[in-house]
């Protein structure tokens, strides 16, 4: 009688712990890459991959194609840009980093000219939210997109009259 009951509260935890784990895998449509171009000489793929959420119409999504690099105390920039790109016959984007890592920053004195390893970003970019497509993007191989969701406000403002 006691097995029953231990088995019992077994199989209702699993069952517990299965719905949860088919509820969270819920949240990603299934992604399907392979009719995206492979990866030219120097470059790698990388895809971004976003849950479904309510309203997607209200957000964005932010990205950042980025490399580490040795730099003073200036503020650099990644040179170039993400060109957008489509897929011939399927109607999706993708985006490709043009960039060889050439870096422009501001020109202030460093007294100490010390230098360390830090991320420099190419000129982020905003496009829009949909968890039924992915985001793919061909970067140089020692380069990495980064990205954050962009949520409205809740309370709408209003602007100031002069």
């Amino acid at each position: 009688m006691r097995f029953s009951k231990t088995l019992m509260a077994g199989l209702i935890m699993l069952a517990g712990v299965n719905a949860f784990a088919q509820k969270k895998s819920e949240k990603l449509e299934k992604l399907e890459i392979e009719m995206f171009p492979k990866a030219k000489d120097g470059f790698k793929q990388v895809y971004i991959q976003l849950p479904v959420a309510k309203n997607e119409n209200d957000l964005k999504v932010e990205f950042f194609a980025v490399t580490k690099k040795m730099v003073d105390c200036n503020k650099y920039f990644l040179m170039r840009e993400v060109k957008t790109h489509g897929l011939q016959g399927w109607g999706y984007s993708y985006y490709e980093v043009e960039s060889n890592g050439e870096a422009g920053g501001t020109l202030m004195a460093c007294p100490d000219q010390k230098k360390t390893k830090k991320l420099v970003t190419l000129k982020q970019e905003i496009v829009r939210y949909n968890s039924k497509l992915p985001l793919v993007f061909y970067v140089p191989k020692d380069f990495e997109v980064r990205y954050r969701i962009l949520r409205p406000d809740a309370k709408m403002k209003s602007a100031v009259q002069k």
